[in-house]
């Protein structure tokens, strides 16, 4: 497990993807790309029968360039994962836990043949060696690939948050003395339904409890911090 700690002091933590789910992941890339070559073959094989007046870049544009930037064009549109990573339940991150830049998803492509080379010794040898489980396109990139949790997910509308009815009564008053960063930090965590991570949210729920003091009535850590949302929203609206 990686512990991250953001802008505004508090600890996440993120679990490494393991070496075998990240092989795994990686096979079925390569079952997808041998799919979509085996139907790139017979659509070259059609243009050249059937089509003659077809500019000559069309056919490499809509054939070879996809198969050979998959894992960057997949991992650039989906937040960090390609089909394999979907499956598996993982995606790329930066090693503070944000989106991977695309920089940062361009040099692992570019060093990724290095990484498939060495696969077989080395390269699997330097992910289980590393802390968070990277190949070298990771270290270089300043990346990781995590477990993400898609069973459990969770999204709070912050339409509905930002209009906290009038008669609103918070549950608590701790809120009041929550810092703009630190809502920022629970607004963040508690809305990318896409990376929702339930280790993540207990986490930063114990660490609230922590600093301010509280200790929670039933529900869980999400509804915790949820609460503290509209309490936090409450409060502000009575000084303004």
């Amino acid at each position: 497990m990686s512990n991250i700690i953001t802008g505004q002091y508090v600890q996440i933590a993120q679990t490494p993807a393991s070496v075998g789910e990240r092989i795994f992941a990686r096979l079925i890339d390569i079952v997808v790309l041998f799919i979509y070559a085996y139907a790139a073959f017979y659509f070259v094989t059609y243009i050249d029968e059937n089509i003659h007046d077809l500019d000559t870049w069309v056919v490499p544009f809509l054939t070879y360039i996809p198969f050979l930037f998959y894992t960057a064009i997949c991992e650039t549109l989906t937040h960090g994962q390609t089909v394999g990573k979907f499956l598996l339940h993982t995606r790329v991150v930066m090693v503070d836990g944000s989106a991977p830049t695309f920089g940062a998803i361009l040099l692992r492509w570019i060093l990724l043949p290095i990484d498939l080379w060495l696969t077989s010794g080395m390269g699997t040898l330097a992910i289980i060696l590393t802390r968070n489980n990277q190949r070298l396109g990771d270290l270089a990139a300043g990346t990781m690939v995590i477990k993400t949790d898609n069973i459990n997910q969770i999204h709070v509308s912050l339409d509905e948050f930002y209009s906290v009815s009038r008669h609103y009564r918070p549950t608590y008053p701790e809120a009041a003395e929550l810092s703009q960063g630190q809502i920022d930090v629970i607004e963040q965590v508690m809305a990318d339904s896409a990376d929702y991570d339930e280790q993540r949210v207990r986490q930063l729920s114990q660490k609230v409890q922590q600093t301010l003091g509280i200790r929670p009535q039933k529900g869980s850590d999400a509804n915790f911090l949820i609460t503290l949302l509209y309490d936090y929203r409450f409060y502000a609206t009575q000084i303004i």
